[in-house]
């Protein structure tokens, strides 16, 4: 797995690794044999990756006809979701690896790059831990509406956030205590600290040059995500 410090200010970095959308995972159509609740499943995963890859394009699906509050509201929670898993996504693929490259700025050492990227992911293990706890006490507690006939939306949420955090930390876990990291210095990484001082075309231009030269498709989103978005 290869995973990149970016820097996103003076002395700020965040973790990222490429994530592309598989074109086979948007399909709507289950696989045959498929029961009523896996095919439902596989809806909705599918829905959610449309809407990543949309947003990993930039370009908004159209429409063909105006939409109600009901498909308004349906699209508004699978973007949540997209977003949230986007979010989480570095932590949840880290569960499964035995070793990982870390990419870093050529202009601070390895041992600082790792000594940041540990620090970093003990952040996220106890951020996470601290969620987990929260979302798991609301999650019980939503078990009151299950007396309502009908959907019970807050235990969807609250389940859906308790998966995604304690999924998160056990990834953040075991990349601090399991995971065997390889450090490696790259040139063009060094160039995005220069991109937070620039603005419009030139930050633009600037970012997409580093990410053409380091074959990352969708760098310059999550940058101006991370670093334009919390400037």
């Amino acid at each position: 797995m290869d995973v990149y410090l970016i820097p996103v200010g003076h002395d700020r970095y965040e973790l990222y690794c490429e994530h592309l959308v598989p074109e086979e995972a948007t399909s709507p159509e289950a696989p045959a044999g498929s029961g009523r609740i896996a095919a439902m499943l596989h809806r909705m995963k599918a829905a959610v990756a449309r809407i990543e890859q949309e947003h990993q394009s930039g370009a908004p699906q159209t429409h063909d006809r105006p939409t109600g509050w009901t498909d308004r509201l349906k699209r508004g929670t699978l973007c949540w979701i997209a977003e949230r898993m986007a979010e989480w996504r570095l932590l949840w693929k880290l569960r499964k690896q035995s070793e990982a490259t870390l990419f870093f700025p050529d202009d601070v050492t390895g041992e600082q790059a790792m000594t940041r990227a540990r620090e970093m992911l003990q952040r996220e293990a106890d951020r996470h831990l601290r969620w987990t706890i929260i979302d798991g006490i609301l999650f019980c507690l939503s078990g009151i509406v299950a007396l309502v006939p009908g959907p019970n939306p807050l235990a969807y949420y609250f389940g859906f956030r308790f998966v995604g955090h304690f999924l998160s930390r056990r990834g953040a876990k075991h990349g601090l205590e399991e995971v065997h990291w390889r450090c490696q210095p790259c040139a063009p990484l060094s160039r995005l600290r220069d991109a937070t001082r620039l603005a419009g075309i030139d930050r633009e231009r600037h970012v997409r040059e580093v990410a053409s030269a380091l074959h990352l498709q969708h760098l310059k989103i999550f940058f101006e995500r991370t670093a334009i978005g919390a400037a």
